[in-house]
Order: structure tokens, then C-alpha cells, then sequence
């Protein structure tokens, strides 16, 4: 004899005017909004996630260090955003190598690595000539290796509470791989304070 399936729901959870419907292998009248949402439960795994449906391409990243904040944008129009942890000192342009600070200006989103000891990365193309003039006139290293990235590979306890960075920007690795498929190499960032 085959076991029953119990498909209860508190009562009222799916209205109280559901139509009942009875499956013959199970004997037990279900909702069809009960069916409808366990369907829908599994289409969610075949079907291509919203991020792969999602039209307008995104032509600028702006982060907002003072909000601790990554905004993808498409003709002017914020259509993501994403909280970041930064470097320690995250107040102020990165002057030097070491200073843990993440650099202020415009740049461009110029190599992606799938292999990044931080889940994912992609490259911000700091220094640019100003910068490197800028650090050449106080005598030391721009530094360089600016990334938005993901987790480290030991995870960070609390990462998303702290400024935990080198001056690189980091999110979740969910979130990174929402900003992997919607950016583009190529694609403009400005990092505001």
C-alpha cells in the first residue's frame, strides 16, 4: 500500500477560497494553489535565474565608499546595488602601496579572473596615469592589484561587518556572481568617497 503524502498548510495561508483537488495515489485532497506553488518550487531549478534574464545592459559600477555601497548601472539607472567591505582605511584616495586604502576616481573594469583566491575577480584598472604621477612626485609606489572581488577562500568571520580589504572592494560571493554575469570587461567604474 503506498504511504500518503501530507500536504498540510496552516489554515488560511493560501486563502480561504483554494478549490481542493484529490490525487487518486495519494487519496488526500490538495489546494491547486498548494500544486501550483510545489511546481513552481521546482521550475525555479530549470529555468535560467533572473540575473540571466535581466535586458538592459549595465554600462557603469559606481561604488560609494562613504555608503559602503556597489551600484551597477544601465543608461543612468541604478538596476543593482550590492553592500562591500573595503580596506581598513577606507577614508581618502589610495596614495601608496600599503596604505589599505581603495582609490577614488574613474577607471575601467579591464580583466576578469575565475581562478581568484577571493571566489571571483575583476580587475580595476588603478593606477591610472594621474595616479601614477601623483605617486611619482611623493617619491613611492602606487600600488595596484585593485579588485571587486568575492570571499576568501578561508572565510572571514563577520566579513560583511568590517573593512577587511587591502584597498580591493568585496562582496558575497552570491553577489559576485551576479555582478560576474552582468559586467562586462570594458565597463567603466568611478569610486566616489
Amino acid at each position: 500500500m503506498a504511504k500518503r503524502a501530507n500536504f498540510e498548510l496552516p489554515s488560511g495561508a493560501l486563502g480561504s477560497n483554494a478549490r481542493k483537488i484529490s490525487l487518486s495515489e495519494h487519496g488526500k485532497p490538495v489546494s491547486i494553489r498548494a500544486l501550483l506553488a510545489f511546481c513552481a518550487f521546482f521550475l525555479n531549478f530549470l529555468l535560467p535565474s533572473p540575473v540571466s534574464a535581466f535586458n538592459p545592459p549595465v554600462d557603469q559600477v559606481v561604488v560609494v565608499k562613504s555608503e559602503r555601497m556597489l551600484y551597477l548601472k544601465s543608461s543612468g539607472v541604478v538596476v543593482r546595488h550590492y553592500p562591500v567591505a573595503l580596506g581598513p582605511v577606507p577614508w581618502g584616495h589610495k596614495e601608496r602601496e600599503g596604505d589599505e586604502r581603495t582609490p577614488e576616481g574613474r577607471y575601467i573594469l579591464d580583466y576578469k579572473n575565475a581562478e581568484s583566491r577571493f571566489y571571483k575577480s575583476i580587475r580595476v584598472s588603478y593606477p591610472n596615469r594621474r595616479d601614477r604621477e601623483r605617486a611619482e612626485a611623493l617619491g613611492v609606489d602606487p600600488g595596484g592589484n585593485i579588485m571587486i572581488h568575492g570571499q576568501p577562500e578561508t572565510p572571514q568571520p563577520g566579513a560583511d561587518l568590517f573593512n577587511w580589504t587591502d584597498g580591493c572592494i568585496a562582496v558575497s560571493n552570491e553577489h559576485m556572481d551576479e555582478i560576474w554575469q552582468l559586467v562586462t570587461v570594458g565597463t567603466p567604474i568611478e569610486i566616489l568617497p
